[in-house]
């Protein structure tokens, strides 16, 4: 297992996720949980969505195998780039001329006033995804080549931009806070671009994509592209379960109280802190060698790398979970609690992030599963799996959001979360599964997990003295 990799990794992902922390603290500043945060959260969901489902392995697990398998991969990998990106740009001028259905798409349960507000916010934003989809595509060249830090760290630059915006705007009414931070996201994409474009360069990949250009005509390739659309929905909807019920979760927001939304981004951008720097970042680096290895058809090796990142997932986001529901208020506390955002808001967004964290360690060890379905190219299976998730968590979310409001709709997720697990691990073998965990490496989990629920219960009472 490339640990030196997955640490390169986690600390690029771990630099990103700060640097969101400190703009989520000065958002929250800024506009607390109020109507315009809600309506900026809006308008940024769905470019952030894809954003997720791109940059967190989505595409690159769909688009991976097959570039692996082509035999004319500069040909290929141009092909895909332009279909993409030429009916993104058509996508992103529809919706910048005709914003209000798409808005209120977002936002079911808002009045027609709220979704004219927000509609110029979401025609902005949505330009970030077309930059985000370019990003993605040259962070998959780098990761073929083993290359995983440009990638990891350059979401940084997306917040820097907005944390700059927050900084110069920040005691301006909310109306100009909100665009402000709308036209910052298009900045921080751009910057995104550029350093990848550089790190291309110096990679000598632009000879390839160049060479692509020169014959992307080639008809040897089009079997290869036919073979990558059977890949490519099933392999996004397979990879997006959390992002896409996430999107689900937001519009049924819009029908609870004023400040639902904000809860639910807060919280959620708490969760995906520890998801993000252990799972996504391992599941990152081995995917590229996963693949090469079920190709040149040497399964031992494939499994050999499940079995080592197994255990260190489970103990890390074990410990992550655990954590985050014990410790949920001060962490709400110290990052958000000031300025506008109250101690009322505070205990909404905890318990909301308590039910997101319940489904931290399902979610991350069903991402690492679910490699070994994409690099067997196994798409359809990973997409129905989704599909079961989904409608869990959906149905969950219906039941539940009238009861618990904004934190039944995160508890819906975590539902979901480990349905996902269940069936991703009955699909890659249960054989498999229980041959992992008949060791004594499980008896060592379960004690030093309840170990360090003791010590957090312990360290929560003494810090709510503190803070309270």
């Amino acid at each position: 297992m490339r640990l030196k990799s997955i640490f390169t990794n986690s600390f690029g992902i771990l630099l990103s996720r700060l640097t969101g922390l400190g703009r989520d603290v000065l958002m929250a500043s800024a506009l607390g949980a109020s109507v315009w945060s809600d309506m900026f959260f809006v308008a940024f969901k769905l470019p952030n969505l894809f954003r997720r489902i791109f940059a967190e392995g989505a595409f690159t697990q769909a688009f991976m195998p097959s570039f692996i398998a082509s035999k004319h991969k500069g040909v290929f990998a141009t092909a895909i780039f332009l279909r993409f990106l030429l009916f993104l740009i058509a996508f992103s001028l529809l919706v910048t001329f005709f914003p209000k259905p798409i808005t209120t798409l977002l936002a079911w349960g808002w009045d027609a006033k709220l979704i004219a507000n927000t509609s110029t916010m979401t025609a902005i934003n949505f330009w970030y995804l077309d930059l985000i989809f370019v990003v993605t595509f040259l962070a998959t060249l780098l990761q073929y080549k083993e290359h995983f830090a440009t990638t990891a760290m350059s979401t940084a630059l997306l917040n820097i931009a907005m944390i700059t915006a927050l900084w110069i705007y920040m005691k301006e009414d909310p109306k100009t806070v909100a665009y402000a931070l709308s036209f910052a996201v298009l900045i921080g994409g751009a910057l995104q671009v550029l350093a990848h474009v550089v790190t291309i360069k110096k990679l000598n990949l632009h000879k390839m994509l160049l060479g692509g250009w020169k014959y992307r005509k080639k008809k040897d390739v089009l079997e290869e592209k036919k073979h990558f659309k059977t890949l490519f929905l099933p392999g996004i909807l397979g990879n997006s379960t959390p992002q896409i019920s996430a999107f689900i979760d937001t519009i049924l927001a819009t029908f609870l109280m004023t400040g639902s939304v904000s809860y639910l981004f807060y919280a959620n951008r708490v969760f995906q802190l520890p998801l993000a720097i252990i799972a996504i970042a391992t599941a990152t680096v081995l995917f590229p060698a996963v693949s090469k290895a079920l190709k040149n058809n040497n399964e031992t090796l494939a499994y050999t790398h499940l079995n080592k990142a197994f255990w260190l997932l489970s103990f890390l986001l074990g410990a992550a979970m655990i954590g985050g529901i014990v410790l949920a208020e001060p962490i709400v506390w110290l990052l958000f609690e000031r300025g506008k955002f109250d101690i009322t808001q505070t205990l909404k967004t905890v318990s909301v992030l308590q039910m997101y964290m319940v489904g931290l360690l399902p979610f991350g060890l069903a991402k690492l599963f679910s490699l070994f379905l994409y690099a067997s190219h196994r798409h359809m299976k990973a997409a129905k799996i989704a599909v079961y998730s989904l409608v869990t968590s959906v149905s969950a979310s219906l039941l539940l959001m009238h009861s618990m409001g904004a934190s039944g709709l995160a508890l819906a997720g975590s539902i979901g979360g480990f349905v996902l697990l269940f069936f991703t691990v009955k699909e890659v073998g249960t054989h498999k599964f229980l041959e992992i965990i008949n060791s004594k490496k499980s008896l060592y989990f379960v004690l030093s997990m309840i170990l360090f629920y003791i010590l957090m219960t312990l360290l929560n009472k003494w810090l709510l003295t503190l803070i309270r």
